[in-house]
């Protein structure tokens, strides 16, 4: 079977095709892309109707990752692909955030977009080929959709931009930045860096959008190929009375306007708004009502918007009486929870989180177990977002898709600033944000009640960081534009970007935008960061003057960890047969300890609640990594009694035979007449035989008694078995002389 195929370069000698007519032919749309070996299958599928009273777009997106496509099996009991991983939910969000916007705005079918990787390789991350995938497939399809879209990853190596670096590359790379856009307009933004500057994050997306420009030129061409096939559809999922939505309009703008200008807190402005709609309603005629309703909801949606935006855009007044660039009042405190590692309530406005911070050992870290991305994390950061933060009543269920793309952003902003890279912070940290209150960008919330905990902690990070979500409100007919700062939720829902900010007072470290409207222009973006960057750093201040450095030393109960570097060799013998030794250690000095081979050396980390008890591990490790050295004298432990001696542990895993006539220097005839198990005795190592067997002796350590001759040692045999020149004048068994020991042959 033969498809319709369009290549396209990506300017570097990589090719990347889109190929449809070849699989999942019943689907409305399907396509495959494909770079290096890396392929992505995307298909999409619609209802022909919308469902009644539907005035959203009900759109389903969903990425998921073959583990056949790595060659790989999926971990678990089942053995197979089960619910979506937290990179496939983040690939999906950004997928979903750029598609969404571009349906028409009265459209309400229910869509599904799936896009699953079936070949992977681990050089060419799919994350960057997933909103290709999906916009192909729309745009060969017969859904109405006012693409096409793509996005690409940027980087920055060596001081050169590139498009989907690869794997290699990007450790290399100050920027990490997915960039989603049309032809003419940048959709959807996400990212971390190293804290770029703002000329220099413009320039990255300048650079993004003309490599996305000619993936959107390759989708129409695509397009243009199955068009006569599959032309698009008609529809007709709204219904509308002109008249009621003038009445609607005339009635409750000038209401609403007054409202929005009288600078009411959150849940009272949602009331007053609420009764100038019951107030409307009650004016239909009782058996009119019901069927009305869902129209003058959606007219009054429109009133709302329309006398917001008016209200910031002519007299430059926001909702809660701020300036555009002004910023809420913030409260912080510290060290909160008594019992916690580190602990900061960020308040700004009417948006508060409760941030804690938790040092772990290495045993901690967070196993990543995907089809691509494989590995673990010593930082883990999660968000939660339970409904009284918004006065509501909600099922408390898992974490959702929010709260993962929430988390993960906070996470992004604050893991450069971490001392991973210095050799006295070996923790693994968990950090957790539990939002208490909610009206405007919770996430910005979290990263800086996130600095203020690792601060409070005692964790020596970098620089602080703070965030900030900004706003932006245009008018098509004028021209007219405003940029906000610190926006509130009504002004995020009603206005055409959400562009959340992080970093240092040095520059960026992550960001993440979402436009609703064409026509952002570089100009707008520029000024929109520098308007960010002003109050990104008036927060700073704030953040500084509650606690300029982070604390001295962590808290009393948080696990001190010690390091020591052990040859590779003696690796298992720490460990010991079946983890016996190591898990012994740990039990008996009470201490968390774990070995990690690397550089041809073991990386031994020993943690504890205090340090005497790390103190005695590591001098116990220590003794275990001893080389054994003939005439050092050792404190041993009989292991093993034998009719011919014992066997002494002197090292920790290390045991050597006691000779009976290595035991004192009288004739001992039982040996467990003077030894037993358990008991402790300093032996001298006097030899190391061929075999590597070692051989002790107690009785050099004891005073020599009287007239005492050391024996003439044993030569060996001769042919004829006979002993030569052995010398019995010493040491005879003589009745009445005390007992002198005779030499044992």
């Amino acid at each position: 079977m033969i498809g319709i195929t369009k290549k396209f370069d990506l300017g570097d000698g990589r090719e990347v095709t889109i190929e449809t007519g070849r699989l999942a032919k019943q689907a409305d749309g399907s396509v495959v892309v494909r770079m290096g070996d890396t392929m992505i299958l995307a298909t999409v599928c619609c209802k022909r109707e919308a469902a009644e009273n539907v005035d959203f777009m009900p759109l389903q997106v969903e990425y998921q990752e073959k583990y056949a496509a790595v060659g790989r099996f999926p971990g678990g009991f089942f053995k197979r692909e089960t619910r979506p991983s937290e990179y496939e939910i983040l690939i999906a969000r950004l997928v979903d955030r750029a598609l969404r916007p571009l349906f028409p705005s009265n459209f309400h079918a229910e869509t599904q977009v799936l896009v699953t990787l079936i070949s992977g390789d681990k050089n060419n991350l799919p994350d960057a080929m997933a909103c290709l995938a999906a916009s192909s497939a729309l745009s060969v399809s017969n859904i109405p959709f006012l693409g096409p879209i793509s996005e690409v990853r940027v980087g920055r190596i060596d001081g050169r931009f590139v498009i989907n670096p690869t794997v290699e590359d990007m450790e290399r790379s100050d920027i990490d930045m997915i960039v989603a856009a049309s032809m003419d307009n940048i959709m959807m933004v996400e990212g971390e860096m190293k804290e770029i500057s703002e000329a220099d994050m413009v320039a990255a997306l300048n650079f993004a959008h003309q490599a996305i420009k000619i993936q959107c030129h390759a989708q129409i061409e695509l397009a243009a190929m199955v068009e006569k096939a599959k032309p698009k559809r008609e529809y007709c999922h709204e219904k509308n009375d002109e008249e009621l939505r003038k009445l609607v309009h005339k009635s409750t703008y000038d209401k609403v306007y007054a409202i929005a200008k009288a600078q009411t807190a959150k849940h009272e402005r949602g009331d007053a708004f609420e009764a100038i709609l019951n107030e409307f309603l009650e004016t239909i005629l009782e058996e009119e009502r019901d069927e009305k309703t869902p129209l003058v909801k959606r007219y009054y949606h429109d009133v709302q918007y329309e006398a917001m935006r008016n209200m910031i855009l002519h007299d430059r007044i926001r909702l809660d009486g701020r300036s555009l660039d002004q910023i809420r009042p913030i409260w912080i405190e510290t060290d909160y929870l008594p019992s916690v590692h580190g602990s900061a309530i960020f308040t700004r406005g009417e948006t508060q989180s409760l941030t804690t911070c938790t040092l772990g050992t290495k045993l901690d870290e967070q196993t990543i177990d995907g089809a691509v991305i494989e590995g673990s994390s010593r930082f883990i950061l999660h968000y939660n977002f339970p409904p009284y933060s918004v006065g509501e009543v909600k099922r408390i269920m898992s974490a959702g898709r929010r709260e993962i793309g929430h988390g993960n952003l906070a996470h992004r902003a604050l893991k450069p600033m971490l001392p991973f890279d210095t050799p006295d912070f070996p923790y693994t940290v968990r950090m957790v944000s539990d939002i208490l209150e909610s009206n405007g960008s919770s996430s910005m919330a979290t990263v800086c009640a996130g600095t203020l905990a690792l601060m409070d902690c005692g964790v020596k990070i970098k620089k602080p960081v703070s965030g900030i979500a900004m706003g932006l409100i245009t008018e098509d007919k004028t021209g007219k534009y405003a940029i906000l700062s610190d926006i509130l939720g009504d002004e995020d829902h009603l206005g055409d970007m959400d562009f959340k900010v992080c970093g240092t007072k040095d520059g960026i470290t992550a960001c993440q935008m979402d436009i609703k409207v064409n026509g952002l222009s570089s100009e707008i973006m520029a000024e929109a960061l520098e308007q960010a960057r002003i109050g990104r750093l008036h927060i700073l201040d704030k953040i500084v003057e509650a606690l300029p450095e982070p604390r001295e030393d962590y808290k009393p109960f948080v696990p001190r960890i010690m390091q020591i570097i052990i040859p590779k060799d003696f690796i298992g013998a720490v460990i010991g047969t079946g983890g016996k030794v190591i898990q012994e250690l740990q039990r008996e000095t009470n201490t968390v300890i774990n070995i990690e081979e690397k550089e041809g050396m073991g990386y031994v980390d020993v943690a504890a609640a205090n340090l005497d008890d790390i103190q005695r591990a590591i001098d116990r490790i220590k003794l275990i990594c001893t080389v054994p050295e003939v005439g050092e004298v050792y404190t041993g432990v009989v292991k093993g009694i034998q009719t011919f001696g014992a066997f002494v542990e002197f090292l920790p895993g290390t045991e050597g035979l006691l000779h009976v006539s290595e035991i004192a220097y009288k004739r001992i005839e039982n040996v467990s007449d003077v030894l037993k198990d358990g008991d402790e005795i300093k032996v001298k190592l006097i030899a190391i035989d061929d075999k590597g067997k070692f051989k002790l002796s107690h009785r050099v350590l004891l005073p020599k008694p009287e007239g005492w001759v050391e024996p003439t040692p044993r030569p060996a045999r001769s042919g004829d078995g006979r002993r030569d020149g052995y010398d019995r004048r010493d040491n005879r068994d003589r009745k009445g002389d005390g007992g002198h020991p005779q030499r044992r042959y």
